[in-house]
Order: structure tokens, then sequence, then C-alpha cells
């Protein structure tokens, strides 16, 4: 299983960024996928994912609104968009592949890329 993660930055607060996330070695129709993010100190936590079995998103309250998550099946790629952002969204984000009903903690994913820091400046 391989997942890599790309598109983190430095970016100015209220800007945008966009994440990517290559899967392979997987049949990629039969995980969900999700978005996490890990700030320094602080445990990482679920910000949004495609659940494969509802065929719906979830996101985490702090990014409503704000980030989208979606997905090129034909190019095994999730995205997230993230717009508007703040200092606190700052940290490490990672994607994962996981069961197929999804969500947004960390035990419902077995398979984890490196992740892609993303810093947001005052």
């Amino acid at each position: 299983v391989q997942l890599q993660a790309s598109g983190g930055g430095l970016v100015q607060a209220g800007g945008s960024l966009r994440l990517s996330c290559s899967a392979g070695g997987f049949n990629f129709d039969d995980y969900s996928f999700g978005w996490f993010r890990q700030a320094p100190g602080e445990e990482r936590e679920g910000v949004a994912c495609i659940s494969r079995s509802y065929n719906a998103t979830y996101y985490a309250d702090s990014v409503k609104g704000r980030f989208t998550i979606s997905e090129d099946i034909s190019k095994k790629t999730v995205y997230l968009r993230m717009n508007s952002l703040k200092p606190e969204d700052t940290g490490r984000y990672y994607c994962a592949a996981g069961v197929p009903w999804g969500g947004l903690l960390n035990f419902e994913y077995k398979d984890w890329g490196r992740g892609t820091l993303v810093t947001v400046s005052s």
C-alpha cells in the first residue's frame, strides 16, 4: 500500500491550499479515505473523509464550510481543498486508507502516508 501526500506549504491566513494523496498498491474502490492532521504537541485528529460504503463525506466541525474532500478514482487520488485557512490549521496532514464505512477516528484507518506540512501564518 502506498499513499503519497503532497501540496503542503506556507500560506497566509485566509489563503488556500489543495492537498493531493496519490494511492497505489491496492484496490482504490474498496477503501474509504481520510485526511488527518497533527499539530506540534497535539494528537492526530480526523479532518475529513470519504466513505466508500455510504458514498458520503464527513468533516470535523472545525473545518466544515472551509475544507472539501474529493477524489478522482481514475487517477487513484484523493484531494483536500482548504480555503479560508487559519493559523490553527497548521500541522502535518496525513492521508489514510481504511474501513469501507469511513470515519474520522484514527483506528478506522490502517494505512497511512508520510504526510505533508501545512503552515498558516497570521
